[in-house]
């Protein structure tokens, strides 16, 4: 698999501190991603630039918690990169918290993803090996 130029890192608010260790993982790997509470200053448009994001990203991370899972946010970008042909083969769920993944997409369960609910550091290495970086 080829190393993200950009993924979007899509979760729940609720899961922000699990986001933050991830985000501050991705950075020291130097793995260029995009999520909210980085990327969207004050008064913008916030679902503009989550738009837009989209747009550019060519990786999807999503975050799945019992909080991502109720939240209609991280369904619509879920929907959206799944409809886009760039990110076949280049959607990763992240499984944080257990819960129903049905209730989000019964698709889930097809596409590879990383189990972080025992072991952060082992997942975050896990996670890496899709991209062939150790």
């Amino acid at each position: 698999m080829p190393i993200p130029e950009k993924l979007f890192l899509s979760h729940a608010s609720a899961d922000r501190p699990f986001v933050n260790k991830l985000a501050t993982f991705l950075g020291t790997r130097k793995i260029p991603f995009w999520y909210s509470k980085r990327h969207v200053v004050g008064a913008q448009q916030w679902h503009d630039e989550i738009g837009k994001a989209l747009k550019r990203c060519d990786w999807f991370l999503v975050v799945i918690s019992p909080a991502a899972v109720r939240s209609k946010w991280v369904k619509r970008e879920l929907m959206y990169a799944l409809n886009e042909d760039r990110y076949e083969n280049r959607i990763i769920p992240l499984f944080y918290k257990p819960c129903d993944t049905e209730a989000l997409s019964w698709t889930l369960a097809s596409l590879q993803r990383v189990d972080f609910s025992k072991n952060f550091d082992q997942s975050c290495q896990e996670l890496i090996k899709i991209w062939r970086r150790s």
